[in-house]
């Protein structure tokens, strides 16, 4: 018989019983009943019930075992008594009566308990990450993970694409966010960075020859703590194509992740035919570039009911080109204490309230800017949102470049509050169409909007003669119940047009130079037509096993304060090691006080 298990903890059934099987693993639990010692051993595979009473060799050995040890028992598998059997457990008809036991590996006592999922503080968690690990959900949420990468890479391969891998020490590039910077030993003075994501590296590829590349990439970004990103690094299903135009992405990639979402979405539906979405209209319906496709609420101008009207506030802001008032729906919502309740959520949220519209059994309108506006206008608000008796509307006003950031919270608030949202399913969509420039207010001056690298519609003659504000990119994400959870683009692989866009964006020919060099020279030589994207893993594993912090889906995170409790890192180098690297550390002043 092996050393250690001739069984895992997960493995007997039925047709071992009067089997002698050994099984190692951690003593999940004990308890005594009335002098019969019941151990529930666990491993990553199961748990299976051992017994021992006071005729078992084991007997005096399994009284000294506590939570977490680790033992090796011996004994023989037997039915347990009807009435006892477990069937929460593949293991709950048999349990293993024990003949000898070893143990293997003592505990101390332990820091926060591994049974059962109760709360415990963060900071305990993370230092004893190797405990927390052990809980069931927690374990259950990184073999999940590990599935769902397998999955990605199966079906990544079932679609042509080849796996490779990108270098980890690499150059400093702007995407973004500050670089993780690498000091070089044998080059004073100088430093790597790691990527932020492998964005030349993977176009560089296509320019090599090769087709069709992926992998599930790491990512370092030194950005302050974020709900939807762990800091310091994240992994990426990472991909790129050549020979393609936009529509050839979207058909490679949907059934990928439609096919992952279906593999481990235990039943819940998820999205066949993926709506496409432009930017502008997912603004105005939504308030947001992500927009949760299960809340069924969508947000409309009205401005027109209101430009001339009696209700000053808004009337007097509609003088001003380019201001509108958009209204969301409120189904249901049509109550005071409702509307009020919305109303002091909007000044919460630094708002100086939020106007809203109530109708009544009879279709009268209620509310102080029905008061204001007239029963004719209200009457035609409600049938462009296509409202009845019982609902409300809520409105927002003034300039939407300002405003549609707050419509969008308001927009989810009502659908939340009101329970109209299905919890129960994955809606994925396409959004399209994003502009390749914006206006930077604190620089005073055109910058990129999504990414620098990606294809401007219309290409370097719209880049020539066009206002850059008006010109949109190919550039596309993948939306999920309110969630970014991919993004790309189709690349600008034409060097002059490459210079242009830069230049716009206030970069010379010798800047793009000297921070694109390599894909810069690559260019000259034969570029193919060229895109991809990336796929968030971290937030489609959270998505999928219902998570809500992104610490429950890795396996050893930071926290907050991008600090790693168990291995206790960042820590200070010692002097020989930056006496190695030609560095010194100044230290900001301490703080008084």
């Amino acid at each position: 018989m092996h050393r250690y298990r001739s069984h895992t903890c997960g493995a007997l059934r039925s047709e071992h019983v009067d089997q002698t099987v050994r099984l190692s693993g951690w003593v999940h639990r004990v308890r005594d009943h009335g002098g019969v010692l019941f151990v529930d051993l666990r491993d990553h595979y199961g748990v299976t019930q051992v017994v021992a009473d006071p005729d078992s060799p084991a007997f005096k050995t399994v009284e000294t075992v506590r939570s977490e040890w680790v033992i090796r028992i011996d004994g023989n598998v037997r039915t347990r008594p009807a009435g006892t059997e477990n069937a929460e457990l593949p293991t709950g008809q048999v349990e293993v009566y024990a003949r000898d036991i070893e143990v293997l590996g003592p505990a101390a006592d332990l820091p926060l308990p591994v049974f059962g999922d109760q709360e415990y503080p963060e900071e305990t968690r993370l230092k004893y990450r190797f405990l927390d690990l052990r809980r069931e959900k927690l374990h259950r949420n990184i073999m999940t993970r590990g599935k769902i990468v397998d999955a990605m890479r199966a079906k990544m391969k079932d679609q042509g694409f080849f796996e490779f891998q990108t270098p980890i020490l690499t150059a400093s590039s702007p995407e973004g966010a500050r670089d993780f910077l690498v000091p070089s030993r044998i080059h004073p003075g100088k430093f790597y960075a790691l990527p932020q994501a492998p964005q030349q590296y993977k176009q560089l590829i296509m320019m090599s020859g090769f087709d069709r590349y992926f992998q599930i990439a790491p990512c370092f970004r030194d950005e302050d703590p974020r709900a939807d990103r762990l800091p310091g690094e994240f992994y990426q299903l990472d991909l790129e194509m050549s020979f393609v135009e936009q529509e050839d992405v979207f058909a490679s990639v949907e059934p990928v992740i439609t096919g992952v979402f279906e593999d481990f979405a235990n039943g819940k539906p998820v999205t066949k035919n993926w709506p496409r979405i432009p930017y502008a209209e997912a603004i105005t319906k939504y308030g947001t570039d992500k927009p949760d496709l299960r809340n069924p609420l969508i947000m409309q101008d009205v401005s027109e009911h209101f430009r001339g009207s009696g209700f000053k506030v808004f009337a007097r802001m509609l003088e001003t080109e380019g201001n509108q008032v958009w209204a969301i729906p409120g189904p249901t919502g049509g109550s005071r204490a409702f509307c009020d309740r919305m109303n002091s959520w909007a000044q919460s949220e630094g708002q100086p309230g939020l106007g809203y519209v109530m109708w009544r059994e009879g279709g009268e309108g209620a509310g102080p800017i029905a008061n204001n506006i007239g029963p004719e206008r209200t009457a035609a608000i409600r049938e462009q949102l296509g409202l009845k008796d019982g609902d409300a509307a809520f409105f927002v006003a003034g300039d939407p470049q300002k405003f549609w950031k707050f419509s969008g919270l308001a927009r989810t608030r009502v659908g939340e509050e009101l329970k109209l949202v299905d919890h129960d399913r994955f809606e994925l969509a396409w959004i399209i169409d994003f502009p390749f420039y914006e206006w930077s207010e604190e620089e005073k001056r055109v910058d990129f909007s999504h990414n620098p690298f990606s294809m401007p519609q219309g290409g370097l003659e719209a880049l020539n003669g066009q206002d850059p504000l008006t010109i949109k990119a190919f550039q596309y994400d993948i939306a999920c119940n309110g969630f970014e959870i991919a993004s790309g683009g189709i690349r600008n692989h034409r060097p002059e047009a490459m210079v242009k866009a830069f230049e716009i964006a206030g970069y010379d020919e010798q800047t793009v130079i000297d921070r694109f060099g390599g894909m810069y020279r690559a260019f000259q030589y034969g570029a193919p037509p060229h895109g991809g994207m990336a796929a968030g893993v971290d937030r489609i594993v959270m998505l999928l096993t219902g998570a809500t912090n992104l610490r429950e889906i890795s396996i050893f995170p930071m926290n907050q304060r991008a600090e790693d409790l168990l291995m206790g890192s960042p820590s200070e180098a010692t002097p020989q090691q930056l006496k190695e690297l030609h560095i010194r550390a100044a230290l900001p002043p301490a703080k008084q006080g």
